[in-house]
């Protein structure tokens, strides 16, 4: 089992990645991180870490599950990432579980695999709006989880959303 996690360069919630990669090393799932290019990214909290890949470089067939962390740097650098919006589509179009967390489900809004399904976002104005208007059922709870797409809503419940992405994998 192996999941593709994806961060932004700069600015992505520190806490989304670490608590979500030790939920996955902790239940023996391995993962590679990927960002808008490889190299070391920084994270809102101060903390690094390396991606390996570029997210134009990943493959879907690669993996399991897709995991987009949230933070600023999401909405500045991941929103409208085509080569991340592309890779959304694929792991959807095959059916794979896709994570997102805080304000990453708002990349799910522009990949158009949100119609019908419901889910949550850290809540902005613009952000719970973009997903209303991708066809998303918003709903105001912490995770949740609508056939293959987990959604978690603030980086306190990281744990939870790793634990829920676990559950759709097994």
């Amino acid at each position: 089992m192996k999941v593709l996690m994806v961060i932004a360069p700069k600015g992505y919630r520190d806490e989304e990645f670490s608590k979500s990669a030790e939920v996955f090393e902790k239940s023996g799932v391995a993962y590679d991180v990927a960002s808008t290019a490889a190299g070391d990214c920084e994270g809102m909290m101060g903390s690094v870490q390396n991606a390996s890949l570029a997210v134009a470089d990943a493959k879907e067939a690669d993996y399991d599950a897709l995991v987009i962390c949230g933070g600023i740097g999401a909405r500045d650098f991941l929103w409208t990432h085509e080569p991340l919006i592309e890779l959304v589509k694929q792991f959807n179009a095959k059916g794979k579980v896709i994570g997102a967390i805080c304000l990453a489900p708002v990349i799910l809004a522009y990949a158009r695999v949100l119609n019908g399904i419901k889910a949550t976002v850290f809540d902005t104005p613009a952000s719970v709006e973009l997903l209303r208007q991708s066809g998303a059922k918003y709903v105001k709870e912490a995770v949740v989880s609508d056939k293959n797409i987990v959604t978690g809503d603030h980086p306190v419940v990281s744990v939870k959303f790793a634990q829920e992405i676990l559950a759709k994998l097994n």
